[in-house]
């Protein structure tokens, strides 16, 4: 039978800052409860919220995060590792952009910001599985990305050594977390080398069908590629773990379509948007996860060009509610059908 997907849920990195309520786990656990959300997606890389160390360590800890979400009247849905996760593969044309995601000791050198990241996404593990939680979120990081287009030419065997290189480093992790019993689900996302369903089949077939390698999954993502996100969801279901409830529009012009120019976000021809003011059809989306069994949290990953994060929050609630079916155990015609009688049964094809 179908599961109930739960929520609605907030991720929390985009709303976090320095000024209250958003400088506190404390603070935020209350505004989102006060909105309506029943559950907080936690960024695992913002100390004003959350102390990864710690939480690795220390059952007390990680109590004490808990009792405050539950004080606040929400659940803790998935730990975020994106940004470490990103820092696991980065291609060294992203190394000054990415710096900025891992601590100053490790600055301007590769190696010691990989290894500090891979620690980090398997700290997570040991964390989640002392908070209750059976997933994490996070990205796969890129070594490919700078070659998506077939233009220059790429020397054969790029693309298959780039996946085999982003396996050897994800493997030791997917053990790591099999070890704890926690899945990671992974937001396929241009940027990262696994930004599409090829993609992610190429990562999972390198990874030997790693059972912990998953999907959260994110229709944004694949409106602004132009692909189809419902057919997504009959490919891949089974390994969707997690659902970032985003939208987004794709208007193409005279001027610009899918690569949108090197335009900025206000005037890109493909923009995210807050719930309800995109393209995605999350009508469609809600019931074939529901079709599918889909059981888990469906969170609010805000991002517009327009509106501000504030309202994008308090429409986002009553969006997803408004969106989750309440997956019925009865057959809508069986108010017209009768018991089982398989004599009845030969008798009306004629076979008895």
């Amino acid at each position: 039978m179908p599961g109930l997907i739960k929520g609605p849920a907030i991720f929390l990195a985009q709303f976090a800052g320095d000024d209250a309520p958003f400088n506190s786990l404390t603070s935020m656990a209350e505004w989102a409860a006060g909105l309506g959300y029943k559950g907080v997606q936690i960024p695992s890389f913002d100390a004003r919220l959350f102390d990864l160390d710690k939480a690795a360590e220390s059952d007390t800890y990680c109590d004490e995060v808990k009792g405050i979400c539950a004080d606040a009247g929400v659940e803790i849905t998935e730990l975020s590792t994106h940004l470490q996760g990103q820092l696991v593969a980065v291609h060294p044309a992203y190394d000054a952009a990415f710096d900025a995601f891992a601590p100053e000791a490790v600055h301007g050198n590769p190696a010691a910001r990989q290894a500090w990241a891979v620690d980090q996404v398997k700290k997570a593990a040991v964390a989640a599985r002392r908070l209750g939680l059976d997933t994490t979120v996070s990205f796969t990081g890129a070594l490919a990305f700078p070659y998506l287009y077939p233009w220059p030419q790429r020397p054969a065997g790029l693309i298959e050594e780039a996946f085999g290189e982003l396996a050897r480093r994800w493997r030791p992790i997917f053990d790591a977390y099999e070890d704890q019993g926690v899945d990671i689900g992974f937001e396929i996302h241009p940027g990262e080398d696994v930004f599409d369903g090829a993609t992610f089949e190429m990562f999972l077939a390198a990874c030997n069908d790693h059972r912990r390698c998953r999907i959260n999954y994110d229709p944004s993502h694949f409106l602004l590629q132009q692909m189809d996100y419902l057919a997504f969801i009959d490919i891949y279901h089974e390994r969707i773990c997690a659902f970032h409830v985003k939208d987004a529009e794709f208007n193409p012009d005279g001027r610009q379509g899918v690569y949108s120019g090197y335009q900025g976000w206000l005037t890109r021809a493909g923009r995210f948007r807050s719930l309800g003011d995109g393209q995605v059809n999350f009508a469609a989306i809600f019931s074939k996860l529901a079709q599918y069994g889909y059981d888990s949290w469906a969170v609010l990953e805000w991002e517009c060009c327009l509106k501000s994060p504030e309202q994008g929050a308090a429409e986002g609630a009553p969006f997803i509610a408004a969106h989750i079916i309440e997956v019925t155990d009865k057959a809508f015609d069986d108010f017209a059908g009768g018991a089982t009688d398989r004599g009845r049964i030969r008798r009306m094809m004629g076979l008895d």
